[in-house]
């Protein structure tokens, strides 16, 4: 891994006599972002030759997705964007994490570019930038062209070979401008959730689909971190994956060796290949299906990378359950004083510092961005109009100063982006849950700043004028 040029990776010296608080231990050139994914927030599915995704044709079905909601308009971010811009420099935000759109700029999937759909890109592109606001493109955030699902999807070879091409286009023409790439968001959710469990797109319940899928999301993955490295010199390129910290519930081996399933079922199935372990051969044993590697699949899926991202929600406190889907294993009954976000997970800041420490000291991680961390609450508006949601400003603030222990512990943290800059389509959860700092009345598309927005807000600005006292 490189170090970057323009926001420092490595931790600052431990120092007993630094106050700790929540944002006290971090990096002065902290990067202090925001993040949304081209479905959840953009609209405009069927306008300037976007042709549909996956995720256009799952929301679509009926019983897929609750209330039926789809996101054919969404927070229609492909029109509001200027006003959202503006909302981000409310915010004080130093970075913006969102994802392109296959399907809008190639709409075949490969081949024929879509210029109305690159050219989108290209003025959000301009105007962060020329609003002090730093770029980080992700490529791809679940929504593949439905054409490619019609070949055969992820489980193809011929997708990730279509997924390096479109890297290719987008990076010749926006790589001038952005530095900061991750090449997939959480392919453990399109793989396992969209091709095993059946509760993302494209809905399939098959395990050896899966196993495909995953082993063709990474080797996309080797594609496209070669061709922006040919097509955007400097390009410093990343990989976000969705981990959590794993618990066995007691001390009973057997409970212990469902913790250790899990882990690899959500951890090290995404972590070694890129790291050139291969796959772990505990899980493709009980799998029961090898990744259809042939001879150098292997090393272009562990290019080296300039840093890693996490998407940290809670923890898994697991059971063995031998009668149970993969892995073998349940999550334990949630303590009665354990507190929960409105999606039912529990609120564990602790897994955050703890999966942190792991990348770096199992996976000698130099350079790490924490690319998604939020909770969903039913916020509802007051009588004065403004959002309060004193839960979501608990919640960022207990995981800021988690990520905090994390740098004085040595982890090499250089920024954090909350999810999510807007409530949006939450996938299979509709617009019931609301992650953002910003409110959307989605009949009027009105957007309001909730007070956690705010007290972000508050914290970076804290944090940048402690950095400059200190220079």
């Amino acid at each position: 891994m490189s170090v970057s040029e323009t926001h420092r990776c490595a931790p600052p010296a431990p120092s007993s006599d630094r106050p700790h608080e929540s944002t006290a231990d971090l990096p002065d050139d902290f990067v202090w972002g925001a993040a949304t994914a081209a479905y959840q927030v953009e609209g405009a599915v069927a306008e300037d030759g976007r042709s549909p995704s996956i995720w256009d044709t799952f929301s679509h079905t009926p019983g897929k997705v609750d209330g039926g909601d789809t996101g054919d308009v969404a927070c229609d971010h492909y029109h509001r964007w200027p006003e959202d811009l503006k909302l981000m420099r409310e915010l004080g935000l130093d970075a913006y994490r969102f994802s392109l759109a296959w399907p809008r700029v190639l709409p075949d999937g490969g081949g024929r570019v879509n210029e109305r759909g690159l050219s989108f890109y290209d003025r959000l592109t301009d105007a962060l930038l020329e609003a002090g606001i730093t770029p980080f493109a992700t490529l791809y955030h679940w929504d593949l062209p439905q054409i490619l699902q019609d070949r055969g999807g992820w489980p193809a070879r011929e997708t990730a070979e279509r997924f390096g091409e479109y890297a290719a286009v987008v990076a010749a023409r926006l790589g001038d401008r952005i530095h900061h790439w991750a090449t997939l968001n959480e392919p453990l959710c399109s793989a396992w959730i969209g091709h095993y469990e059946g509760r993302m797109a494209p809905g399939l319940t098959d395990m050896t689909a899966a196993v495909r899928a995953s082993f063709h999301l990474h080797l996309g993955h080797g594609y496209a971190v070669q061709a922006l490295r040919a097509h955007a010199p400097g390009a410093r390129v990343g990989l976000v994956n969705n981990l959590t910290h794993c618990e066995p519930a007691s001390d009973d081996p057997a409970d212990v060796a469902a913790a250790r399933r899990s882990d690899g079922h959500v951890n090290r199935w995404w972590l070694d290949p890129v790291h050139g372990r291969g796959y772990p051969a505990d899980m493709v044993a009980l799998y029961g299906t090898e990744p259809p590697a042939r001879d150098g699949d292997l090393e272009t899926i562990a290019a080296p990378l300039d840093w890693l991202g996490l998407n940290y929600y809670f923890r898994n406190v697991l059971r063995d359950d031998p009668e149970g889907p993969f892995p073998k294993a349940r999550p334990a009954a949630l303590a009665k004083e354990a507190r929960v976000t409105g999606m039912g997970w529990e609120v564990h800041a602790e897994g955050l510092t703890r999966t942190l420490r792991r990348m770096t000291d199992d996976y000698g991680a130099r350079c790490l961005y924490v690319t998604e961390n939020g909770a969903a609450y039913p916020d509802t508006v007051g009588p004065d109009g403004h959002i309060h949601d004193p839960e979501r400003v608990r919640y960022l603030e207990e995981h800021l100063a988690a990520c905090g222990r994390a740098v004085r512990e040595g982890v090499p943290l250089a920024g954090y982006f909350a999810w999510s800059l807007l409530d949006n389509f939450e996938w299979a959860y509709g617009y019931a849950q609301r992650f953002g700092l910003v409110h959307v009345d989605y009949p009027t598309q009105r957007r309001t700043i909730k007070s956690s927005g705010r007290r972000f807000a508050d914290l970076a600005s804290a944090h940048r004028a402690r950095a400059r006292k200190a220079a």
